[in-house]
């Protein structure tokens, strides 16, 4: 099976480093084949068996023993990503600005209250849906100055996650086969 791997906070904002051919290296030493990263900020694309959350803590686990890097893997099969594509609440921004869309990749399920916390911790104009696993969020006057922040998501929630624009989103959907794309450049 084709999955999608997302690695929570690394090489953002000049935070835990890691180079993608590490990446690679340690998902190829755990027997995952066709290994592929895209951008430098934690996508990999890879296939293998078992469950996403089994292959989440393998992961997690050769990252530590590799790199000495303790973080978060959220892994979705492609199936799966499939099915964010389709679930996204957003169609207009997705077209008009979806670099300002934004797809929170979360751990574990969450329970409705929690969604109900963050929503009602919006400030500015974001709007905040929930769809299984993940938050949909449209930042119309940017990420970098809302005061929605991915720290402020997860204290709301009590899970971790990890975010993508819906730019980044649809790439890996399409190196995955979720939909038909174009074949964005990997490293």
């Amino acid at each position: 099976m084709r999955f999608v791997g997302l690695l929570r906070a690394v090489n953002v904002g000049g935070r835990t480093s890691l180079k993608m051919a590490d990446l690679c290296a340690a998902a190829e030493g755990l027997g995952y084949t066709k290994v592929k990263t895209l951008l430098q900020s934690g996508n990999l694309v890879f296939e293998a068996s078992g469950k996403a959350d089994a292959l989440e803590k393998a992961l997690e686990a050769a990252l530590k023993r590799q790199c000495g890097l303790e973080t978060d893997f959220v892994v979705r099969s492609a199936r799966e990503v499939a099915a964010v594509i389709k679930a996204n609440p957003f169609p207009t921004e997705a077209t008009s600005d979806p670099g300002h869309l934004v797809v929170v990749f979360l751990k574990d399920r969450v329970m409705a209250k929690a969604v109900e916390a963050v929503q009602g911790s919006v400030r500015g104009r974001e709007v905040v849906r929930h769809r299984g696993r993940e938050l949909y969020i449209t930042y119309p006057d940017g990420i970098g100055r809302s005061k929605l922040t991915g720290a402020v998501i997860e204290k709301k929630l009590g899970v971790r996650g990890t975010a993508r624009n819906w730019n980044t989103v649809t790439k890996l959907a399409a190196l995955v086969g979720a939909i038909p794309s174009a074949a964005p450049s990997i490293s």
